[in-house]
């Protein structure tokens, strides 16, 4: 049997939602529920509410279905669609006091998975560590939770979610240029807090 293309497959079950079919709305949940869930985390850094950013993104994209027109990735769609959810989520919480907690983060970033270019010599040698991996995770964790919001979405978008810089350009409406630019500046400033922790610990 002969697999779709990611593309076909989603446009498939768009339509077939449209058709009234909720078992494949529940498909499309399925396929992409797990990467909004790490692309709202990343940018809530609480469980509960960025469960509830993905509730709502869900929500919205089975109520908007119709107006998706195909000129984009659905998955384009949809990720402009749960940042759009992450964001009232954020604005609203703004208004409440909130507790965040930074091993929600835990789970989707690994040291040995983002691409930041360490200049401490023997730094690689000694990653394969536990108790320094350990101990890595967590400085990176406080240094993504440290970035500007527009460098954290982009670092989330492009390194834990894996899209092309063109399609985070797409999401975010942004030039490929300054797509490329504030990932640069976002890997420079995670690549100075992981230096700083290296060389007080890389003999």
């Amino acid at each position: 049997m002969q697999l779709l293309p990611v593309t076909d497959l989603d446009t498939t079950l768009v339509e077939r939602v449209r058709g009234g079919d909720k078992s494949a709305f529940e498909d499309l949940m399925l396929r992409y529920e797990d990467k909004v869930y790490r692309l709202a985390i990343g940018m809530m850094k609480n469980r509960e509410d960025a469960l509830d950013a993905v509730q709502d993104a869900f929500l919205n994209v089975y109520r908007k279905i119709d107006t998706f027109r195909g000129e984009s990735a659905f998955s384009t769609w949809l990720y402009k669609i749960a940042l759009n959810s992450v964001y009232m989520k954020l604005r609203s919480r703004s208004r409440h006091e909130q507790t965040e907690s930074l091993d929600d983060l835990e789970h989707i970033l690994d040291p040995a998975r983002v691409r930041i270019q360490m200049p401490i010599r023997g730094w690689s040698e000694r990653a394969d560590d536990r108790l320094l991996r350990k101990e890595l995770a967590q400085v990176l964790r406080e240094a993504v939770a440290a970035l500007p919001e527009e460098y954290r979405i982009i670092f989330t978008l492009r390194e834990v979610e894996e899209l092309s810089n063109q399609e985070v350009a797409d999401i975010l409406g942004l030039s490929l240029a300054a797509t490329k630019t504030r990932l640069h500046r976002a890997r420079l400033f995670l690549r100075q807090s992981l230096s700083r922790y290296l060389q007080g610990n890389v003999a």
